[in-house]
């Protein structure tokens, strides 16, 4: 876990061929962006973001990839992944076909340090 609110919390997926991947979990069990109320739609959204802003700042990706499925769990939640031209399946999505071997030239971040970047862009996208 690496930030959270009453309404929804940021978790660090470990993938060690993708170590800035995040997903953004909506606490209430929902399924769909429109299944909340608009001031909850802006919430989910300005969190999203924000932790899109502190995976730039902390990565430095080529790209970020945003992505909501739940087609197994229909519940709520957001990927966030960055990007590199070399990682294993850029550009597929990560779900896609292997196109290398290697896993990409990633930035080491620790829990901690992105985990401060995080709670520092959402203070600052929820200040306005």
């Amino acid at each position: 876990m690496l930030w959270q609110d009453a309404s929804c919390r940021v978790i660090r997926v470990n993938d060690r061929d993708y170590p800035g991947y995040c997903r953004l979990i909506w606490n209430e069990h929902v399924a769909e962006m429109s299944d909340l109320a608009p001031s909850d739609q802006r919430h989910c959204f300005n969190i999203l973001m924000a932790v899109e802003v502190a995976l730039r700042e902390c990565f430095q990706p080529a790209k970020i990839n945003l992505a909501s499925f739940g087609n197994v769990v229909p519940h709520l939640h957001w990927h966030l992944i960055p990007r590199e031209v070399d990682d294993r399946h850029f550009p597929e999505p990560i779900w896609g076909q292997t196109q290398r071997s290697s896993s990409g030239t990633f930035r080491e971040m620790d829990d901690a340090r992105l985990a401060l970047a995080i709670r520092n862009a959402i203070a600052e996208q929820l200040s306005g």
